[in-house]
């Protein structure tokens, strides 16, 4: 090639080499970004706290909380002098809500590395943080989207809560659920991970790891088409969770029906999703073995009965599932599928919630404690206690006495800072 022509093509090169690298490789540089100290002090004051589920709340109490930590909490505490103050009566104080099953998928998201903060701010605050979520879990969306989100609030560009990812989910051998299949153009489902071996899936999940995943998340049921779920190979699952765990992460799965829930279980799955929408088979033996296996589940039931249908036919069967996993003291964590399911408010999953019999105090351990001890922090998330993160949740009224108010949230609290203050 003449010189004149190599350098025609030189700027071009060079053009479509940094186009890639702003698009590709920035939006997931930094992907496990240390959280901007907190400073200041912030009171709550004069409101009913709950400490935690277990424990009797303290009627008129005061939280305090200090470069991000909490440092006391009990009636009658003298205010700090310079602190913020949150006062509020007739306000309940929790620990911060978790919400384990999230998606960041939407059209909203796409560019999130370069979009104005305050365009972001509005959507993480429509889709979580107004809800009272304080930390998230993405189970599975693109790490472009959610590494620069995370990277963005830990730096403190947006006002959003701690997030866990998945990375890339991975699928069946020629497995990709067909409402995946009807939503994505045709190329992009050449990316989507598909091992057809062992070592494949190893090797995949060992990708997922190094651009920053946190957790292990399968389709160990697959709905490849309505009606019909394509379980994944056991040895598949398996070899994925083995590395999963050998890094210190959870494994997640999507399980459909009774075939993609005995998978999870032989693999050694920790946290189901979803409870089994398709229940035929799913008896009285395979909830024990869930809880032999000491596996959780996160029912995600609002979900059920908005994209698929309200039938009771459908829904009662979800519900006894929930019903007799908790009545064997199985693990449940809150999740709602928010991402997937565009309806995001929360009071359709407290309701499906109470009609499987759980109460208030059940559900406030799956907003709280039960998730902190799952991943692995209940040393300092879950509780209002001294030495205790600063997340917190402030509803308008008690949910003890009617759910509903899970959903009224007058502030979100992260770390000591609020990321979401009702107008």
């Amino acid at each position: 090639m003449s010189l004149p022509r190599a350098r025609f093509w030189l700027a071009p090169s060079l053009l479509i080499a940094a186009a890639a690298y702003f698009l590709i490789f920035w939006p997931m540089c930094d992907p496990h970004p240390a959280p901007l100290p907190s400073i200041g002090v912030l009171v709550l004051h004069d409101m009913k706290i709950y400490p935690s589920p277990d424990a009797p709340p303290i009627e008129r109490g005061s939280v305090i909380v200090a470069r991000g930590i909490i440092t006391a909490v009990g009636p009658n505490l003298p205010i700090p002098a310079h602190a913020a103050v949150l006062w509020c009566p007739n306000c309940v104080v929790m620990a911060g809500f978790w919400n384990a099953h999230v998606h960041f998928t939407e059209p909203k998201w796409d560019f999130a590395a370069f979009k104005s903060a305050a365009t972001l701010n509005a959507e993480l605050s429509d889709m979580i943080t107004s809800r009272g979520f304080t930390t998230v879990v993405d189970a599975g969306s693109d790490p472009r989207l959610t590494l620069s989100l995370r990277r963005r609030i830990e730096h403190g560009e947006l006002s959003g809560p701690k997030i866990y990812t998945a990375g890339t989910a991975l699928y069946p051998p020629h497995g990709v659920p067909y409402y995946v299949k009807n939503t994505l153009p045709f190329y992009l489902l050449w990316f989507i991970p598909q091992p057809s071996t062992p070592t494949e899936a190893a090797e995949i999940e060992a990708y997922n790891i190094d651009r920053g995943a946190d957790l292990l998340k399968l389709f160990t049921g697959s709905y490849i088409a309505r009606g019909n779920v394509e379980p994944m190979p056991i040895a598949i699952a398996a070899a994925a969770v083995r590395l999963a765990h050998q890094h210190g992460q959870l494994a997640y799965s999507h399980p459909s029906n009774v075939a993609g829930t005995r998978v999870a279980i032989d693999s050694g799955v920790d946290v189901l999703a979803h409870a089994p929408d398709s229940t035929s088979g799913v008896d009285s033996s395979i909830l024990d073995a869930l809880v032999a296996h000491h596996m959780a589940m996160i029912p995600t039931l609002k979900m059920f009965a908005t994209t698929v249908t309200t039938d009771p036919a459908y829904l009662d069967p979800i519900y006894a599932e929930v019903r007799g996993f908790h009545a064997r003291a199985g693990q449940l964590l809150f999740g709602t599928d928010v991402g997937y399911m565009t309806d995001y408010a929360t009071d359709g999953e407290f309701q499906g919630l109470a009609r499987s019999g759980l109460t208030a105090r059940d559900m406030l351990r799956m907003l709280t404690t039960a998730p902190a001890q799952r991943f692995g922090v209940a040393n300092r998330k879950g509780l209002i206690a001294q030495n205790y993160l600063g997340d917190l949740t402030v509803l308008d009224a008690d949910p003890f006495d009617d759910i509903a108010a899970f959903s009224r949230v007058r502030w979100t609290i992260r770390s000591g800072r609020v990321i979401y203050a009702r107008r």
